[in-house]
């Protein structure tokens, strides 16, 4: 996504609690913000999320794009984030998942939201499933 689409966006999330209009109105979104893995600085990424229990997952589709997602290198660098949902704001430790867990983790998004299936069909990389374990509660 482009620099200032994301700026009205993360504006927007703020401004609402956590509630988005236009295409994203009613979508599961959440703004993550990781720590730059050459810079060292504070980045901010609107991410879709699902849930498994009680934790949140993130899927670093890209929207099908060759390269993984800016964030997902920074969180493998620096793997502490920051995540606001909603009204929340909270600390996490980001923890890629792998085998059969990530499998079928991504498996129930697609089925949730099929555009996940097409970005993982335009892609020749397998997109990755992160959980956000909640620290510190």
């Amino acid at each position: 996504m482009d620099v200032d689409y994301n700026a009205r966006i993360i504006e927007e999330f703020r401004a609402n609690g956590g509630k988005l209009g236009g295409p994203f109105e009613g979508a599961p979104i959440l703004l993550l913000t990781t720590t730059g893995a050459r810079t060292g600085k504070a980045r901010t990424s609107p991410v879709l999320y699902g849930r498994d229990g009680g934790r949140l997952l993130i899927f670093a589709s890209n929207g099908g794009r060759p390269a993984h997602p800016a964030w997902y290198h920074n969180l493998l660098a620096n793997p502490k984030v920051t995540v606001e949902v909603g009204g929340d704001l909270f600390t996490a430790l980001a923890v890629p998942l792998a085998g059969e867990e990530r499998d079928r983790l991504f498996s129930r998004q697609a089925e949730i939201m099929p555009n996940f299936g097409v970005y993982q069909a335009a892609t020749s990389r397998t997109i990755p499933v992160v959980a956000l374990d909640r620290q510190g509660d």
